[in-house]
């Protein structure tokens, strides 16, 4: 039974990720969809929003790039085949990384200065710049497993700018709750994020009983 159930965990494992990048990817493009397009189209319920980024703009577009840099590295970046037969795009495109972080994060905190929304956007930055130091860091000494775990928390935070919008389109999410609801939510995004990932990383030892 032991040696039949061996060779089905790396089929298991991979046929996980494989969901995991579709439902992530579906995600993004439903929140490309319902957010970015309709605001760039004038959607009634995002009029005034639009206002707002076309004032912002010379801050939000760098956030926006490097947001997206971001986005589109990770799913790259954690392909155990490009890291081992592509090294060195790998190191290249995971410094091209770590600087979009500092950018989306530092920007993202200017953008939201002196609105309600501060709080949560404070401690979403914190927690990217944060994860992807110690992702950094790891990497440099060497210690591969905890700079794979560390990049998991960090692409966790940088998927709540997909995450934290897929309520959008409700209209009392948007309208009626208010600035401060939604600082509250992009706190809890984040965090629920970096606790699944944990739970995730941790999964084996949750689930296995050591004999003694």
């Amino acid at each position: 039974m032991t040696t039949s159930t061996l060779p089905a965990l790396p089929a298991l494992r991979s046929r996980f990720k494989t969901l995991l990048w579709v439902g992530l990817g579906s995600t993004a493009l439903f929140v490309f969809i319902t957010s970015e397009v309709l605001l760039m189209t004038d959607y009634p319920m995002y009029h005034a929003y639009r206002l707002q980024v076309i004032a912002d703009r010379l801050l939000l577009i760098p956030h926006t790039l490097a947001g997206i840099f971001a986005l589109l590295i990770g799913p790259i970046n954690f392909s155990s085949r490009i890291r081992q037969q592509h090294l060195q795009l790998h190191r290249v495109l995971g410094r091209i990384y770590v600087i979009s972080v500092f950018i989306g994060a530092a920007t993202g905190v200017a953008l939201a200065t002196g609105r309600p929304g501060f709080p949560g956007t404070s401690m979403q930055a914190a927690a990217w710049i944060v994860c992807t130091t110690a992702a950094l860091i790891t990497a440099r000494n060497h210690q591969i497993a905890q700079h794979r775990q560390w990049m998991a928390r960090s692409y966790a935070v940088t998927f709540t700018f997909v995450s934290s919008r897929v309520l959008n389109l409700w209209p009392r999410y948007w309208s009626h709750l208010g600035d401060t609801f939604a600082a509250v939510g992009v706190i809890a995004f984040t965090l629920a994020s970096l606790l699944i990932v944990d739970i995730g990383l941790n999964w084996r030892e949750l689930t296995t009983r050591r004999s003694d």
